[in-house]
């Protein structure tokens, strides 16, 4: 084996990884050995139903982390989109409650969230305001709105219709069982999964073949060398946090769809998740270095984390703790890639 790897070094055949590629197998290794060791620890940790609640926790995590990378690579952040969530799933649920039809409701629930995008961009752009300061107003505005708008109470009895988009499923199978109660032959492949794999496609081709996917990661890169040739960055930074509050728009209704219930208070904290996801997967917070598929595995590594210490008995406020170690972990990574 060592003679082969000598031969195919002599002969210029082994491809140097780069950083960004490496950190990306590493996040991959990372999450093949947390799904290995808390297979060890319960047997109902591979099972299809497990399997499946983590696809549906990580499709609300990876939805808000799509987006996030997007800022992150600009070199902004967005510490909103949990709020944003709140906001645009409990509108969702009001039209819904009002009478609109449920489609035409998620559509301007998903408007709402790309509105308060819109305007994070908008701050710190025409105001220049630094992103941090401007999301973090963004927050606590669109968290309050939320809460003034539903009174702080739930909004329920939103229908079957509303709960087919976090509940459904493509190619489920049931069939009537002996005892006359439904039986779950296959369970399918959930809609929020589906709806999760569609919008990371869709925005890792924009980031890699598109000329804004271009602009984005020369923005962050350089904003000054970017404007001098030729990048409108101000556009090209609305764009980013426009699509990051239009997914975090689409996350909240995927979330409220799976609860069949428009929760005011939900989201919190969510924009830590999402930013653990982006940083993890390899995107820098200096900004220019990110890619979609990174943020996928670190949007798995974090479900997995939370799903498996949960089969293990292990506190919520203890998994703060862990989460909160992986992020500053994955931060001193990327810094001492920086620094290399």
């Amino acid at each position: 084996m060592v003679e082969l790897l000598a031969k195919a070094k002599a002969q210029g055949k082994l491809v140097k990884l780069s950083p960004e590629a490496f950190h990306k197998a590493s996040a991959l290794l990372t999450l093949i050995i947390l799904i290995i060791v808390f297979s060890f620890g319960s047997s109902a940790f591979l099972s299809v139903n497990n399997g499946l609640t983590i696809l549906l926790q990580t499709s609300v995590i990876g939805l808000l982390g799509i987006g996030m990378t997007l800022v992150i690579i600009t070199g902004g952040i967005d510490l909103s989109v949990g709020s944003i969530l709140a906001l645009a799933g409990t509108a969702t649920g009001m039209m819904v409650k009002a009478g609109m039809p449920v489609i035409p409701a998620m559509l301007l629930g998903v408007g709402v969230g790309a509105l308060c995008g819109l305007i994070n961009g908008l701050i710190i752009t025409r105001m220049r305001i630094t992103p941090f300061v401007a999301t973090l107003g963004m927050m606590l505005m669109a968290r309050g709105l939320a809460l003034e708008l539903t009174g702080a109470a739930p909004i329920s009895r939103l229908g079957e219709a509303f709960g087919i988009l976090g509940n459904g499923a493509l190619f489920r199978i049931v069939e009537k069982g002996s005892n006359g109660f439904p039986h779950v032959v296959f369970p399918g492949i959930p809609y929020p999964a589906i709806l999760l794999a569609v919008v990371a496609l869709a925005v890792a081709y924009l980031l890699r073949r598109r000329q804004v996917g271009r602009h984005i990661y020369a923005t962050g890169s350089n904003e000054e060398a970017a404007r001098l040739a030729g990048v409108e960055v101000d556009r090209t930074k609305l764009i980013a946090y426009t699509l990051s509050g239009a997914l975090a728009g689409l996350a909240g209704i995927v979330l409220m769809s799976r609860l069949v219930t428009a929760q005011p208070n939900e989201g919190v904290m969510y924009e830590l998740d999402a930013i653990a996801a982006a940083v993890i997967g390899g995107a820098s917070l200096m900004g220019g270095v990110g890619n979609i598929p990174g943020t996928m595995i670190g949007a798995f590594i974090i479900g997995v984390l939370r799903n498996g210490l949960n089969m293990a008995g292990v506190s919520a406020f203890i998994q703060q703790i862990i989460i909160g170690i992986v992020v500053i972990l994955a931060v001193y990574i990327d810094q001492i890639r920086n620094r290399r």
